[in-house]
């Protein structure tokens, strides 16, 4: 009777850890699992995020030399029509992020900031100039480089960058319902996002 108690406890012991080590392997294999669909679902949205608006205005310029003790004039115009592609790009393939399994923990440590190019292009309409003063390589450069910075500006002021952020946030949203949906945190620095409006305020 004793060998039977002793067996049968021999057993149990025997079973409870073939359990136990199996349950801890399933356990850990959906935990990597986990992981693994994470780390894919931020490779996927590490591309590249771009907001485009097209721009054209109409530029008025004259230049005007006065010669000769300014007995004469000599002057120099033209009707410049600028015509700009512009776009605002998060380059999420920068995008920095930590994953602790142990935890169930993922941390975006940094968002890189928005990038914005400018693609103008220019036509020269009413071109007329006097022998004196005529357009040179630098007149184009000047010409470009002003209607440039006033262009960017303009851009700078405009919503185009809350379009661009809106489309982050959308991006990211991705991995915020992922994680949730797999039991994990998500945390942005050390705040630890719990709500989708806080997304909000990423990057910004």
């Amino acid at each position: 009777m004793k060998r039977f108690f002793f067996g049968f406890i021999v057993a149990l012991l025997v079973m409870g850890s073939i359990w136990f080590f199996t349950s801890r392997k399933d356990s850990r294999e959906e935990l990597n699992a986990s992981s693994t669909m994470i780390q894919q679902q931020i490779q996927q949205v590490g591309k590249l995020i771009v907001t485009e608006a097209y721009y054209s205005q109409v530029f008025t310029y004259r230049n005007s030399q006065k010669l000769f003790l300014s007995l004469v004039s000599a002057d120099k115009k033209a009707i410049i029509v600028a015509k700009a592609k512009a776009t605002v790009e998060y380059d999420l393939r920068k995008l920095e992020t930590e994953i602790n399994p142990e935890t169930k923990t993922v941390t975006i440590t940094k968002i890189p900031d928005p990038i914005l190019n400018l693609y103008p292009e220019f036509e020269y309409y009413d071109v007329s100039q006097d022998y004196l003063n005529q357009f040179e390589a630098k007149d184009y450069n000047k010409i470009k480089n002003s209607i440039t910075d006033q262009l960017r500006k303009k851009i700078e002021d405009s919503a185009l960058r809350d379009e661009a952020h809106e489309r982050l946030v959308s991006e990211l949203l991705n991995i915020y319902i992922l994680t949730k949906s797999l039991g994990w945190t998500l945390k942005y620095e050390e705040i630890i996002l719990e709500d989708p409006a806080q997304m909000e305020n990423l990057s910004r």
